[in-house]
């Protein structure tokens, strides 16, 4: 049943040479690869299912899976899906075949009377899901449902009301006041905004709140991933430190972030993958996760089941950025702008009682800083962005869809934003090469200084000073070239010999799979250094002091030269250059600009054409899911 293989340039694997007939054209056309037809025949022939419209389905369905969604329309698949091209071409890839799409009707049909649904498969009119996708979403909707239907009754609002009024003093901070008392008054709470809009100041007041009246309580930091866990931890003692003396008692020393895997206890070699689960609870009261739009599908659903019933869940992020890796969008899916105004009567009465200015029997309105609904909060005022704003400004524009305000900003000649053009069939010449040349040679120059040292702490933050982002991981405008190109700048200034393994000092780091026992993840950064007897070590940045590692105990790592915008989530650079895709690339989104945008503190440099620029403004991506539904009044 296994299909063969036969590689292409940029396209390993993906070509079957012996799938015929509909799974055939699919493939060759480049919407299949050979794992999806594997999945879907070897199911076909466990299932007893010889109809190839069904086999055709099954593969698009793990294929939407690959992609993100949780489910597939087969009513509205024909024009929702074209080829893959996560690997940029140099010329864009052609079909190779015509393809003939079942008609949608008479396709549904096949598939709904096909042995497949109520085992692997699960459908819904059109839509088709795997089983274990199916019931996750029914686990997560069911546990949100159930937890934000029982509102916690453990607060005295006179005292809440007077903690809002000393840690939320200013007129300034009223929407970071109302995100507090939202989610404090919400046994699951959810705090959206962009970067620089004060989520963590707010969730370090709330937790402030919370144990003023329960010292008791047990609080967990966590986030998907152990770079964002790092910068969880710092933002949250670095908050803490502006709070009065008698709320930074009340928090204390115990606030530790981790990873959401580590939280719940990864066992890679048990058959029940975490140690906390429904039979065995996270003892912990409040559990806060930061950067919650990476968290996919079935790590929320994970997570929910280890929760006690009186358990707190509080989840931040910012759900205009890129979703998880994995399938699922489930904070986009809570923070649903078509429900941002849905509320009750009862949850706005206790708002009204506990905001202290408010007036007894006002009602809570939005304000140009805050949006509300039951246990969901958007902050809409950002306060980080430097150099004017301008940032912010790029962001809002992209976030809002406005392609003309964004031309604007980048043609406004600012210090924070600047826009190389570039078409999308055109090489970068000089011009276009040399800021990005400089700002590498630039960053490098503190890197190897500090690391010929033996200076880790000064290497890192080197590392940190410029970040080159790409969308594709080959072609013209991917990491792999442009890696090249930026370690050939490099050497040019650095001249170096490596060691027998490759190593040498000043040598940046990518840790590209989670390992525990070393307690690096995926993401993490890091600088070989050198050490005083002229050894080599590598050290990574979690906050605080670097982290050692002996280079024989790095697992899977590659230099780190560029890197995809998705690998860049949870973390924040001085400056960064972004390397737009072609408008007709699938990866061209709203939600990859400003993902890429965002990660800039001071300045960002955005590389290509103002018809990718427009396109990607105008094109959000497209996850589908079931769980937005399921979440619906009348569901």
């Amino acid at each position: 049943m296994t299909a063969a293989l036969k590689d292409e340039p940029g396209h390993p694997h993906r070509i079957a040479v012996n799938a015929t007939g509909l799974l055939g054209d699919f493939n060759r056309a480049g919407i299949l690869t050979a794992a999806d037809i594997h999945v879907a025949r070897r199911l076909g022939a466990l299932g007893g299912e010889p109809d190839e419209a069904v086999h055709l389905a099954v593969a698009l369905v793990v294929r939407s899976v690959r992609h993100g969604s949780v489910v597939l329309d087969l009513a509205s698949a024909a024009g929702t899906i074209s080829p893959d091209d996560e690997d940029e071409a140099e010329e864009p890839l052609e079909p190779a075949v015509t393809l003939t799409w079942p008609e949608p009707g008479e396709w549904a049909k096949r598939c709904a009377v096909s042995p497949l649904i109520g085992g692997p498969l699960r459908m819904t009119g059109s839509s088709l899901w795997l089983a274990r996708y199916w019931e996750q979403e029914q686990t997560v909707a069911a546990e949100l449902l159930l937890r934000a239907a029982d509102r916690p009754a453990d607060l005295d609002e006179e005292v809440l009301r007077a903690g809002l009024q000393r840690l939320f003093p200013q007129a300034e901070y009223a929407d970071q006041q109302l995100a507090a008392a939202v989610c404090a008054l919400s046994r699951v709470g959810v705090l959206a905004g962009g970067p620089g809009t004060g989520k963590t100041t707010t969730v370090s007041r709330l937790l402030a709140l919370l144990r003023e009246q329960h010292p008791e309580y047990r609080i967990a930091l966590a986030a998907p991933t152990g770079k964002a866990a790092a910068r969880l931890h710092e933002a949250v003692r670095s908050s803490t430190a502006d709070l009065p003396p008698a709320d930074q008692a009340r928090l204390g020393a115990d606030l530790f972030a981790t990873t959401l895997h580590r939280l719940l206890g990864w066992r890679p070699d048990a058959r029940s993958r975490f140690r906390h689960d429904r039979t065995n609870r996270l003892p912990f009261e409040v559990v806060i996760v930061d950067e919650s739009s990476m968290v996919s599908l079935t790590l929320m659903a994970r997570l929910l089941e280890a929760l006690r019933p009186a358990t707190r869940l509080i989840l931040i992020g910012d759900p205009d950025q890129l979703a998880s890796v994995e399938a699922g969008a489930v904070l986009g899916d809570l923070v649903d702008r078509s429900r941002l105004n849905h509320r009750t009567e009862d949850f706005s009465a206790v708002l009204q009682r506990v905001l202290p200015q408010n007036q007894p029997g006002e009602p809570v309105p939005d304000t140009p800083t805050a949006r509300f609904r039951n246990g969901v909060s958007t902050l809409l005022s950002t306060r980080r962005f430097a150099a004017g704003g301008d940032i912010a400004a790029l962001a809002a524009a992209i976030r809002d869809g406005e392609a003309d305000r964004a031309v604007d900003v980048l043609h406004s000649a600012s210090e924070a934003v600047e826009f190389v053009e570039l078409a999308d069939q055109e090489r970068p010449g000089p011009h276009q090469l040399e800021p990005i040349r400089a700002e590498v040679r630039a960053g490098a120059a503190q890197v190897m200084a500090a690391a010929a040292a033996g200076d880790g702490v000064a290497a890192l933050a080197g590392l940190e000073q410029h970040r080159l982002l790409c969308t594709h991981r080959r072609g013209p405008r991917g990491v792999q070239l442009w890696s090249d190109l930026a370690a050939g700048w490099i050497f040019e200034d650095h001249p170096v010999v490596p060691r027998s393994d490759g190593r040498y000092a000043g040598e940046p780091l990518l840790i590209t799979t989670n390992d525990y026992e070393s307690g690096l993840y995926n993401g993490d950064t890091g600088v070989v250094v050198s050490n005083q007897d002229g050894s080599l070590t590598a050290v990574f940045g979690r906050g605080g002091d670097p982290i050692p590692v002996p280079l024989a105990r790095l697992g899977a790592v590659r230099p780190l030269y560029a890197m995809t915008v998705h690998r860049s989530q949870g973390s924040q650079f001085d400056r960064v250059s972004v390397l737009l895709p072609a408008a007709a690339s699938s990866l061209c989104t709203r939600e990859t600009l400003y993902t890429a945008v965002t990660r800039a503190r001071r300045h960002v440099r955005v590389i290509g054409s103002v018809e990718a620029l427009r396109t990607a403004i105008a094109r959000p991506a497209a996850r589908a899911t079931g769980l937005r539904g399921r979440l619906s009044p009348g569901a």
